[in-house]
């Protein structure tokens, strides 16, 4: 039995830790972690994967034991399907084309410090999984992420190096006193970001 210890990780690390486990082969893995919301979505995942999960613990500290069950069940879990979409084009075996649209350096609307932390699992859970979109785009308050944020940044990296185009507005870069400043990604402006954008079957705005 493979053994994760996951407790003190954020969401959705747990989630992306143990999956790899399951993609790896693992038929029965005995996972920690130190909240119910975890334990939620862990049996979630379990579901999803085919697996059997049997919880025991209190709140700090569960213990889930996850054994498949054989093969995946019917899942719209993130990453369930496969189908990256690098390359502007429909992968035969998965979804059509998309992009990111990035407008802001938060996600929502409410407290700022959670609405950092949102964006920051987003694009550690986008990096970390398989169905990939074919380009990031940041404008206006969004093009300080890809500067400013150490964490967004290695993640872009990540994401670029699987050959995800990351498209940053220069225009907003030089408004905010960022245009030398820029580590990953290209300086663009707005004709290139509207081409890509009509290239992609959909377009997701954060």
């Amino acid at each position: 039995m493979k053994e994760l210890d996951a407790r003190g990780l954020a969401c959705p690390q747990p989630v992306i830790l143990t999956r790899r486990l399951m993609k790896g082969g693992e038929g029965e893995i005995l996972v920690r972690v130190d909240n119910a919301v975890a334990v939620e979505n862990l049996k979630r995942l379990a579901d999803s994967q085919g697996y059997a999960a049997a919880v025991e613990g209190r709140e700090g500290d569960y213990t889930l034991t996850l054994r498949s069950r054989g093969e995946p069940s019917p899942s719209s879990w993130p990453g369930g399907k496969r189908g990256e979409g690098v390359d502007g084009e429909a992968s035969p075996s998965g979804p059509a084309p998309w992009a990111v649209f990035v407008g802001r350096d938060i996600i929502g609307a409410g407290d700022r410090e959670l609405g950092r932390n949102l964006m920051r699992m987003y694009f550690y859970t986008l990096a970390q999984g398989e169905s990939l979109p074919a380009a990031v785009l940041f404008m206006n308050d969004g093009v300080k992420l890809p500067v400013l944020d150490e964490q967004i940044r290695e993640h872009l990296q990540t994401l670029g190096g699987r050959g995800v185009r990351i498209l940053v507005c220069g225009t907003c870069l030089s408004f905010y006193g960022l245009a030398e400043k820029l580590t990953v990604g290209t300086v663009s402006n707005m004709y290139d970001m509207v081409e890509e954008m009509g290239r992609q079957s959909k377009v997701i705005s954060l």
